[in-house]
């Protein structure tokens, strides 16, 4: 048998070849072709600007980009958002669509190891000014409710039997334990359950990781902001998601926290430890994978359904105390409603139209989103005639986008957009480059409330260490990607370590 991994140069010189290599094809979209590389199945197509393209050349992505592009059954074009950034085999920001009935695979690295790691949006029937005098109480209360950062448990903690549950059932588990609304899970993906999930394809170690932590944010890049509609772009879509000029809204971003992490780990080594018998001829160990119709897929698929459903009941829960929190400092008549909820760490079965003929898809979304346009059956009726809410969060002491999906976008990118700025920094160069306590000092200076855990890890999260988010929505826009509807600004930042 052939060897199992290609072995690749530097990174330099990968680098040098695919600048190069790379073909302009309008001001947004640019291609590495076919045949830059002999293993290619399709061409690797990136959607940038000139002057973000630079940034794409100190890292591994396009390399990464241009490995997804060989393998089996890819359709299309291996696809890279414009937050485009190194990851684990994937780019974050890569998409790729395998068609199940062609030999299509489905990779656990391109999914992502914070599985269903995604943005609840909700909105409260307060302006910026109703709430200004009780935004430091409300940011507190929050802080103190929500807990955050590394391993950090919640007020809430399940033994297997409870726990498998949640994992089969997801967010609607958590509203039968008297949690959230019905209106939350309308106006979630999924309605907040994937079908198929089986919580016996998930580890005792990864559900001992996740036994305590829902209705907790987690670390890292994960928040929550209390933000203000600063400006809207497109009244009517706008209107239709509940978004008012002024409006108070909340953001929150994380996901399966220790579950989902395990439970990739777990399917990692699995999947490895088979790889040999597809005789794939992979050229990055990171992209290990199986046919969708393997049980090794299938398992791993089944596992990856029930960490994401973990994720929506862990958002649901959260949206929860944030809703109980503006009922304790402002009132019970204060109302907060869920906009939506939507994962950009996921795989999805969907249906596409390919070279006019429709296929049935494994969809590999990492660091990307769903962007679908109107009439889609698998977003909530309210939301079919504008296409349902796409969220672009920034970083801290920047704007977030509230965008949504286009027709055209379902057409160029199989219904996909970015999931945020996109890391340009190291977590390491950024704690470098900036002190956690100068930082918080010239974010209050601008009216931004900070709660933390952590110095060093609001250091990391520095807003030099991403792109420009307003160049990477102009880009999602110019694209057609999704259209701009709305920009956010941030009130209060809630963060773990």
């Amino acid at each position: 048998m052939q060897n199992t991994f290609f072995k690749k140069g530097s990174v330099v010189e990968e680098n040098r070849l695919m600048r190069a290599a790379l073909v302009k094809l309008d001001d947004f979209t640019y291609e590495i072709p076919k045949t830059f590389r002999s293993d290619m199945r399709v061409p690797a197509r990136v959607f940038s600007s000139d002057e973000m393209l630079s940034a794409l050349l100190e890292d591994r992505s396009l390399e990464q980009l241009v490995n997804v592009a060989t393998l089996p059954g890819i359709q299309g074009y291996a696809f890279a958002m414009p937050d485009i950034h190194q990851g684990y085999g994937f780019p974050i920001g890569g998409v790729a669509a395998m068609a199940i009935d062609e030999g299509g695979v489905i990779s656990p690295g391109g999914i992502g190891y914070d599985i269903n790691c995604g943005v609840r949006l909700l909105a409260a029937n307060l302006t910026a000014a109703d709430l200004h005098p009780h935004l430091e109480k409300l940011a507190t209360k929050i802080f103190h409710i929500v807990p955050s950062g590394v391993g950090k448990g919640g007020m809430l903690e399940m033994g297997y039997r409870e726990l498998d549950l949640v994992l089969h059932h997801g967010a609607k588990r958590m509203l039968e334990l008297g949690y959230g609304t019905a209106a939350d899970l309308e106006f979630c993906e999924e309605r907040g359950c994937m079908a198929g999930a089986d919580p016996g394809q998930v580890s005792d170690k990864a559900k001992n990781r996740g036994a305590d932590q829902l209705g907790t944010l987690g670390s890292g890049n994960h928040f929550l902001e209390i933000q203000y509609v600063e400006e809207i772009f497109d009244a009517q879509a706008a209107h239709v998601f509940g978004l008012a000029q002024g409006g108070v809204v909340i953001m929150i971003h994380c996901g399966s926290r220790g579950l989902g992490h395990q439970t990739c780990t777990d399917h990692v080594r699995l999947m490895m430890a088979v790889l040999s018998q597809w005789g794939y001829q992979l050229p990055d160990r990171e992209l290990v994978c199986a046919p969708f119709h393997s049980p090794e897929a299938q398992n791993y698929f089944a596992a990856m359904s029930a960490a994401a459903n973990y994720g929506w009941a862990n958002r649901h829960m959260i949206g929860h105390w944030v809703r109980e929190s503006f009922h304790a400092v402002l009132g019970a008549d204060v109302q907060v409603n869920t906009i939506y909820d939507i994962a950009h760490n996921i795989g999805k079965i969907e249906k596409h139209m390919i070279n006019g003929i429709e296929k049935k898809v494994i969809m590999h979304r990492k660091g990307a989103t769903r962007a679908f346009g109107p009439g889609r059956p698998e977003q909530p009726d309210r939301y079919k005639s504008v296409g349902h809410p796409v969220f672009v969060p920034g970083t801290m002491g920047t704007a977030s986008y509230v965008m949504a999906g286009t027709e055209r976008g379902m057409d160029i990118a199989f219904g996909s957009c970015c999931h945020g700025a996109g890391r340009r920094m190291s977590r390491m160069k950024a704690k470098r480059s900036v002190r956690g306590a100068e930082l918080r000092a010239q974010l209050e200076s601008k009216g931004i409330i900070i709660r933390t855990h952590s110095l060093v890890g609001l250091a990391e999260e520095a807003p030099i260490a991403y792109k420009d988010v307003d160049n990477v929505v102009d880009v999602v826009h110019g694209a057609g990607l999704a259209r701009k509807v709305a920009r956010l600004r941030p009130l209060a930042v809630i963060k773990g370590d």
